[in-house]
């Protein structure tokens, strides 16, 4: 009888230890699927109406004329050549910097479609559409077109 309780202590910790193997498994397929399927930055810029133009430009935000977005919930319109297809807005949020293209995202280019600033939001001239520059959304089908930026102390690099 004392080996029947041995050999049945050894067949749990051997099914013990295999259920641990298969979890140890399972979880490992599924932090690869999770790794796998992640996008690389979240930056989904396909829009029918905006063309992406490959751009780099760099903003000193020392100059006066950044002077606003030393405070949350400011923004600038960045219409320089070669930055973006209408120009940019670029609106600090919180800590961070949101860099979007001033072209209305719902209207093909055209003459009206420049995005003007009305507080934290930007309008589109053509429809008055109104989007948010937090999120970048509004209530038709595409937001806003999102730039990348990356800040190297008082410089920001917005990129596309």
């Amino acid at each position: 009888m004392h080996n029947t309780k041995l050999i049945n202590l050894i067949l749990y910790t051997i099914s013990l230890y295999n259920n641990f193997k298969m979890k140890k498994t399972l979880y490992l397929v599924i932090l690869a699927t999770v790794f796998t399927n992640c996008s690389n930055d979240g930056f989904n810029n396909n829009n029918p109406y905006i063309p992406n133009y490959s751009f780099s430009i760099n903003i000193d935000l020392n100059l006066p004329s950044y002077s606003a977005l030393a405070f949350p919930s400011n923004s600038v319109f960045i219409g320089q050549a070669g930055a973006g297809v209408k120009g940019i807005i670029l609106f600090k949020a919180g800590n961070d910097f949101n860099a979007f293209e001033a072209a209305c995202p719902n209207q093909p280019i055209s003459s009206c479609s420049t995005l003007s600033i009305n507080g934290i939001n930007a309008v589109c001239p053509c429809d008055n559409e109104s989007y948010n520059l937090f999120t970048g959304l509004s209530t038709l089908q595409y937001p806003l077109k999102r730039y990348r930026v990356e800040v190297n102390g008082n410089i920001l690099k917005i990129y596309n």
